[in-house]
Formats: C-alpha cells, structure tokens, sequence
C-alpha cells in the first residue's frame, strides 16, 4: 500500500492508495482504517529515521498507542491516492504526540487525529523513558 515518504524537518509525508480492500460495499474507506494509514505513516517515519521497531522489540521497547482523538471530515474513495501527513506536536521522557491529517488528491481534508504514544518496557508492561538513540533520531520539537 505505501508509495512513498518524504521528511522535511517535523514534518513527514506518507503516500496510500485506496484499495477496494479499505472500502465497505459502497466504495468508501470504512472509518477504522484510517487509523491503519496513520499508524503506517508513523512507523514508515521512524523507519526512515533510522528506528526500526522490530529490533527495539528484542530488546524490549516498544511504543504502544495511548490516546487517539480522530475527526472524520469527507470521504475517501476506492482508487483515491492519499496524504497522511504527519508531525510530532510534543515529545516527553517517555511519550510522543502526533499530529497526523489525511488528505486527498485535490488536497481536501479527509481525516485528523492526535495520537499519544507511549514508551514501554515490553517485558514487564510497564512505562519507560525513551531510549536515547531513539531521542537523538526524533526531529527537534518546536
């Protein structure tokens, strides 16, 4: 599904087609997959950083979802190509906000959202100050 991420400073974009998979009976994106498309930006984003969660996960961190607030404003389509773009609003000892909106090919705003990631020790469950080699990768908030 992704074609494409582009970074400039807090900022990134992600790039997703809308397959008939993502869509209900009638061809519009059913609303819980939104959250797919930001989740997908978001780990992309990192990937790119240099931040490859699956190795984090041997060592047992991880980042878990906390928070989302998601406003649904228009309808995506099957075969609409979309924008999710995103940017880190705060950054804590041991969590993230994002700030993420999905746009549409005539740039018209389909979804926003906030989501708060927690850090976590996966072995124990238990929250935990992000490494610092992940903190030294994360753009600078302003």
């Amino acid at each position: 599904m992704p074609t494409c991420g582009k970074q400039n400073n807090n900022h990134h974009l992600f790039m997703v087609r809308v397959y008939y998979e993502d869509t209900d009976v009638g061809g519009i994106v059913y609303y819980a997959n939104y959250l797919k498309f930001f989740e997908r930006a978001r780990t992309e984003w990192l990937r790119e950083l240099g931040i490859v969660q699956s190795t984090f996960l041997e060592q047992n961190f991880a980042f878990v979802v906390r928070h989302v607030e998601m406003d649904n404003i228009a309808s995506a389509k099957l075969d609409d190509q979309l924008t999710v773009q995103s940017h880190i609003k705060q950054l804590k000892r041991a969590s993230l906000i994002f700030e993420q909106h999905i746009v549409d090919q005539q740039e018209r705003l389909i979804a926003t959202a906030t989501i708060k990631v927690a850090a976590i020790n996966n072995k124990q469950g238990k929250p935990c100050a992000i490494p610092q080699i992940i903190l030294g990768a994360l753009p600078r908030v302003s």
